[in-house]
């Protein structure tokens, strides 16, 4: 028998292959050599033909030079944090194609001059909260609550209810957040009652500001109170309020989330939110308020070291000024239209020989806001075992399990993606029967 060694293809001819050859201009030629090597090697073992290797390894190389892979959220959950939270609108997207060139990000054009940086996001952002003094914009909602505590109450109080002593994720809490600032914490009330009285007992002259953050991941009911922004505001000392989930007027999708627009209206100094959850855009922590704290939050030195890139700004803006990102879609999603996407997608794949089950389904907002919301949506129902295997498709397609069942809940797929979403249950299958 022939050493199948013998057969392997030269590397220097594989890559000189018109397409492997344009692949590795895109890809960048390390990660189409890796491949190329891979299938050689597949060849030498015997699992794989000489004259099949190109084929292997063109199927083999990602769409993009990045290791992130494209995910269709059928989860139900609207800002999914481990699936990179808000999606961006096509017109974001826009924006940070055309960012990712040399632009004027920093620069006057018709003066040639340096100019502020980002002024156009934060117009746009100024534009949209009107009640705002002025705007600044940093790389997260920790950041921005990091940079009052800095700027505002280093070696100082930061008077807070211990009811809003949150963890906000991956086991990172406020209280340690802003510790690490050197501002002293000061807790007042207990975990379920705080009141007015509280606060005004535990401000003095070493008081930098008092702080009110939404509980946006979790719900306490009962026997409770809790002080409001306007009382606090007369307290005689700043009130920095964190809403959280980046709202930035009322909502009548979810009346009881706080928002930007509301908080300053009843007195806060400074409304701190994030741009990657309910406003749709990417990731970015925005600081709204007085004008004179928003300067020193600004010209404060560790700004520069929490500033956003071009990339943020151009997505952020273009989310301010655009069309509806898809997260407010997927809110604003008739469950009447959800069903009758779903009816499509189930006949579409019964032509194909797969039954699937339209099923009501309960979605969620996520991304630590509303929590205890349930919006009434529709899904597809499949047999559980085909959970791992949809993730492993392509396109990636995470839904959730329930009741040993797999459901695709279509609230958080925007439609032009039912047809994709079909062909990777269809491939499912396809290698399941085969």
């Amino acid at each position: 028998m022939a050493d199948p060694r013998r057969r392997v293809p030269r590397t220097d001819v594989l890559l000189a292959e018109p397409r492997l050859a344009k692949a590795a201009q895109t890809l960048g030629p390390a990660l189409v050599k890796a491949a190329v090597a891979a299938a050689q090697q597949r060849v030498r073992a015997g699992d794989l033909a000489a004259e099949d290797v190109v084929e292997h390894v063109v199927a083999s190389l990602p769409a993009t030079a990045s290791s992130l892979r494209p995910v269709i959220n059928a989860t139900g959950v609207v800002v999914h944090t481990n699936l990179g939270r808000a999606p961006l609108s096509p017109a974001a997207l826009d924006a940070v194609r055309a960012a990712g060139a040399n632009t004027d990000v920093e620069f006057d054009l018709a003066t040639g001059q340096r100019a502020r940086r980002g002024r156009g996001t934060l117009a746009a952002l100024a534009d949209a909260v009107p009640d705002a003094g002025d705007v600044h914009v940093v790389n997260n909602n920790a950041a921005a609550l990091l940079l009052c505590a800095l700027a505002l109450a280093q070696d100082r109080d930061i008077v807070l209810s211990r009811g809003e002593l949150v963890e906000i994720g991956d086991g990172f809490r406020i209280p340690e957040l802003l510790a690490a600032t050197g501002a002293r914490l000061r807790e007042v009330g207990t975990t379920n009652r705080t009141t007015v009285a509280d606060y005004a007992a535990a401000i003095g002259p070493g008081t930098g500001f008092v702080l009110k953050v939404h509980p946006s991941n979790f719900l306490v009911t009962g026997f409770t109170a809790e002080a409001g922004i306007a009382d606090l505001a007369g307290l005689g000392v700043p009130v920095v309020a964190d809403v959280g989930s980046g709202l930035l007027r009322p909502d009548p999708t979810l009346p009881r989330e706080p928002d930007a627009t509301t908080a300053l209206r009843a007195g806060a100094a400074l409304v701190t939110a994030s741009a990657d959850k309910l406003l749709g855009g990417p990731q970015a922590g925005l600081l709204l308020g007085r004008r004179d704290l928003v300067e020193r939050l600004r010209r404060h030195p560790a700004a520069r070291a929490l500033r956003v890139d071009k990339l943020t700004l151009a997505a952020l803006e273009a989310t301010l000024r655009g069309p509806a990102p898809p997260v407010r879609q997927a809110l604003d999603a008739d469950p009447a239209g959800l069903r009758a996407r779903a009816t499509l997608l189930a006949d579409g794949l019964a032509r194909r020989g797969i039954a699937v089950a339209v099923v009501d389904s309960v979605a969620v907002v996520g991304g630590g806001g509303a929590p205890g919301v349930e919006l009434a949506s529709v899904a597809l129902s499949l047999p559980a075992a085909w959970a791992g295997r949809l993730r492993a498709a392509d396109p990636a397609v995470v839904g959730r399990v329930e009741r040993d069942r797999c459901l695709l809940d279509l609230r958080t797929v925007p439609p032009e993606d039912d047809g994709r979403l079909a062909d990777a249950v269809a491939k499912v299958v396809a290698r399941c029967t085969s």
